[in-house]
């Protein structure tokens, strides 16, 4: 159902208190970080309340010219003024100015007595930026050398503004980007000259910048020299796309960093790589290139040790590895067991470091810091169908040292109560399989009927690679209508025992699940609810989901400086997405005999649609089949198609527009595409580390009888 926790969106209250630990201490950083804010807070009033007189100044005004200067006061207020001070309070006024355009700029002191400091501006006018000429350049496009020369002014003004302020120290560091690009693109002897500046009139400045590009080289021939083991070709595939990009002194130290970590994966631990290339001995600015390979003897993992552990088990950690004893050293498989130790959140600090041992041994020597298990949560928030929500929560992640986390929790909305207990396992038996087991009782007023409901859900689960996860369920629930306004005909037992078994399937292929999630996710659900395992009643249900999320973001630039050249719009873009889902679902009865399946399936069990995760037109459940009164009695198929659109508006607020579009049918017997409603909608979008806070409206297109035109609805989280 639809919540918005203002947890995450600044209005949830949630706290972490230790329950067997001293209070928690602001880390080192953030506190170093807030006492420079106090700091500069403090120097910020000294300097607006100095005895300081700036005089000449039209181009900025007093309030801010004291603000740049707020060191320097500070160290006047509290030292004294003296000649050094001032003339230091001068310079750094100048150099204000000029990096605003002002080139001309004098500022001189005086102490006027009593502690009084005096600057006097001479401010010159505005300099403005004319031509850049490179001169010598061949091989390169004007265009592209402009962008580099001006980036640091274009840093701090809007690419549009032409033309830019003329700052000499900005253009000096715009050469240098310049020298660097060249090296990038293998002119490794080019050579800049420092601009050269011609007043064209007294507010505008020619640049001339001499470029001696040299040769561009690339690399040449690859001599291996040592033992390959896996051949000559094996190796230039690990750098195949670094030796088809021109030469330089970055990609060729990168190659023995990619050779040691292909060995490395294969067990060669001590495997020594040293590449040497020489431009001096190019053919044609061909480099060659002499790499040489010392592997060394492969190496096994041995036993490990475990320190600074103090409630959880050294035995948990020792176990996490055991499996590997014998194995050929794999960096990363030590990855890999890393990360998904540190999201148990067991951990602040997890090394893992390989010793060499006696003969080609390694041992994995581990030290920890452990992280407080054990923490009390108040949430307060507010969902479009629940109303107000006010709960508590325990979790203790360590339970008796061995790493199984624990949670209960308690909960009340508008609509009714919840309480609930999970307990996991996350290494069954100290095997890949995860157990799971929550258990909970609630009561909750939905549109039509309330109902009183107490179960549990037992997985078991295993990840049979890093994107594809199964599991088993068994789940088994008592549920009663207690009370009810849709017709009885309508509601199907009102009373009654359902367990049941299922399997499901997760294929998850994203970058990342929680923000900007490039990628596909597949996932299916089954269940079989029958007589033969205690059910009163018999139904087997399926559910099938794909999302897939296309992100425009390019990854890092290739090249230094490279994003100097992007436009405002390609920035705009690379932080857009573009999702599509679709869903389907059917339950069908098992004992029907022959009647109506409205009959057979209690209304609980059946599928209901309409809200902020499915077709965004309608509210909560509000699509699909309704009885006399307006009530929705819910369906025995259903479809959602999703597309969503979103954008970068400011920071982290975006934007979105989303189509969408899906059915809700009575019989499981005619499923179909028939009967579809749609829903056209605007929404705004607020990014967490955990996931986007939404607020969407959906517009109806073709409203029927009695619906809205449309619907707000509040969210965590993606839509689907």
């Amino acid at each position: 159902m639809s919540r918005l926790f203002f947890a995450a969106l600044a209005l949830c209250l949630t706290t972490a208190i230790s329950l067997a630990q001293d209070a928690v201490q602001l880390p080192v950083q953030k506190q170093k970080a807030e006492e420079k804010r106090t700091v500069a807070q403090e120097q910020e009033k000294v300097a607006q309340h100095a005895n300081l007189e700036i005089r000449g100044n039209t181009a900025f005004d007093d309030k801010v010219l004291r603000s740049q200067l707020k060191e320097q006061i500070a160290t006047i207020e509290k030292y004294g003024l003296t000649s050094a001070r001032g003339d230091d309070a001068a310079f750094f006024l100048e150099l204000y100015y000029k990096k605003h355009g002002y080139a001309q700029v004098k500022v001189r002191y005086a102490l006027a007595g009593g502690n009084r400091l005096q600057l006097d501006l001479a401010e010159g006018p505005l300099v403005h930026l004319g031509k850049i000429v490179f001169v010598g350049r061949q091989q390169v496009p004007e265009d592209r050398l402009f962008n580099y020369a001006v980036g640091p002014t274009q840093e701090r003004y809007s690419k549009a503004q032409s033309p830019l302020p003329f700052v000499s120290a900005d253009l000096e560091e715009g050469a240098n980007l310049v020298q660097r690009f060249y090296v990038s693109e293998g002119f490794v002897e080019c050579t800049i000259e420092k601009p050269q500046y011609e007043y064209v009139r007294p507010d505008l400045v020619d640049v001339r910048i001499v470029v001696h590009e040299g040769q561009q080289y690339f690399f040449g021939n690859i001599d291996f020299v040592g033992p390959t083991i896996y051949g000559g070709e094996a190796l230039r595939g690990q750098m195949l796309d670094l030796l088809q990009r021109p030469y330089t002194e970055a990609r060729l130290a990168d190659i023995p960093r990619r050779l040691q970590a292909y060995y490395k994966t294969r067990g060669y631990y001590a495997v020594k790589v040293d590449a040497v290339g020489d431009p001096s001995l190019a053919v044609s600015g061909k480099v060659p290139v002499r790499v040489t390979l010392e592997p060394g003897a492969v190496y096994h993992f041995d036993g490990v040790t475990v320190k600074g552990t103090q409630k959880l088990r050294p035995s948990y950690l020792a176990r996490r590895f055991r499996k590997f004893r014998g194995r050929p050293y794999s960096p990363e498989a030590i990855d890999k067991r890393f990360r998904e130790l540190m999201r148990t959140s067991l951990f602040n600090i997890l090394q893992i470091n390989p010793t060499p041992v006696d003969g080609n041994r390694l041992r994995l020597d581990i030290n920890v810091e452990e992280a407080k298990s054990k923490e009390f949560g108040l949430s307060i928030g507010y969902g479009s169908f629940s109303g107000a929500i006010v709960g508590a929560s325990y979790a203790n992640r360590d339970l008796f040292g061995y790493g199984r986390p624990i949670t209960t929790s308690v909960e009340y909305s508008e609509r009714g109560y919840k309480g609930e207990f999970t307990y996991e396992d996350p290494y069954l038996f100290d095997t890949d399989f995860a157990f799971k087991t929550r258990l909970s009782a609630l009561t909750y007023d939905y549109d039509g009927y309330s109902k009183f409901e107490l179960g549990g859900r037992f997985t078991l689960s295993r990840k049979i690679t890093d994107q594809y996860e199964v599991g088993l369920v068994y789940a088994a629930r008592h549920v009663e209508v207690t009370d009810a306004t849709i017709d009885a005909a309508l509601l199907g037992r009102t009373s009654y025992f359902i367990s049941a078994i299922g399997f499901t399937q997760t294929l998850d292929l994203r970058k990342n699940p929680f923000v900007a999630p490039r990628g596909l996710i597949f996932d299916n659900t089954f269940d079989l609810a029958s007589s033969a395992i205690g059910s009163d009643i018999d139904l087997i249900r399926g559910t099938a989901r794909v999302s897939y999320y296309i992100s425009f973001a390019s990854g890092p630039p290739a090249l230094v400086g490279e994003d100097l050249e992007k436009s405002a719009f390609q920035r705009w873009f690379e932080r857009s997405l573009l999702a599509f889902g679709a869903r389907s679902g059917i339950v069908y009865p098992l004992d029907n005999a022959g009647t109506s399946t409205a009959l057979a399936i209690p209304i609980d069990e059946r599928f209901f649609s309409g809200g902020s995760t499915t077709v965004r037109s309608f509210t909560e459940r509000d699509l699909g089949p309704h009885d006399a009164s307006g009530n929705p009695i819910g369906g025995e198929f259903f479809t959602i198609f999703n597309a969503e659109y979103t954008f970068p508006i400011y920071g982290e607020i975006l934007g979105a527009v989303f189509v969408d579009a899906g059915n809700l049918l009575p019989d499981a017997r005619s499923p179909g595409l028939n009967d579809m409603r749609y829903g056209v909608g605007l929404g705004l979008r607020y990014n967490l580390p955990i996931g986007p806070v939404r607020i969407d409206y959906g517009f109806n297109p073709n409203p029927r009888a009695n619906e809205a035109s449309g619907a707000f609805n509040f969210s965590f989280g993606f839509a689907f």
